[in-house]
């Protein structure tokens, strides 16, 4: 019951283009290297990004580069993009109460109200955050000015 790795290593590869794709050519094997990840992993990425809007590939020799700017870019378009069932798969409830006993019967009512309000708090929270939060809190760890 946690975010998936893919949403970070999303994050990861849009940083990236944000800092050096406007001077240079990125690639699936520039990223891979960077994030560490299967090239395989990257180009999959990359696509459901650009399905959502987020990047652009060129044809050719390749190269990727963001198609918004940062501050448009939310932490839950990018979750969204990569892990469409994201927040239905947050929380789980187990898959085989008892239809016998009262509790296994009403388990998923008892906790579809708690669960839900707790998806609705992490959408709220991934929609308030942007890549334009992720750029500025990289360049204050590297000691730089946005």
């Amino acid at each position: 019951m946690r975010i998936n790795t893919k949403c970070s290593v999303a994050v990861h590869c849009l940083l990236f283009l944000h800092e050096y794709g406007e001077t240079q050519r990125v690639t699936s094997g520039i990223l891979a290297l960077s994030t560490g990840c299967n090239p395989v992993v990257i180009r999959n990425l990359i696509s459901a990004l650009k399905k959502a809007g987020i990047v652009e590939v060129a044809g050719g020799k390749g190269g990727t580069r963001l198609c918004r700017s940062p501050e448009e870019i939310t932490l839950y378009q990018i979750y969204k993009a990569v892990d469409p069932g994201c927040l239905d798969d947050l929380v789980g409830i187990h898959p085989l109460p008892s239809a016998l006993c009262p509790i296994g019967r009403n388990i998923r009512t008892v906790l579809a109200v708690p669960y839900g309000k707790l998806q609705a708090d992490v959408r709220k929270s991934l929609e308030s955050s942007t890549l334009a939060d992720i750029v500025a809190e990289y360049r204050s760890a590297q000691g730089q000015e946005g």
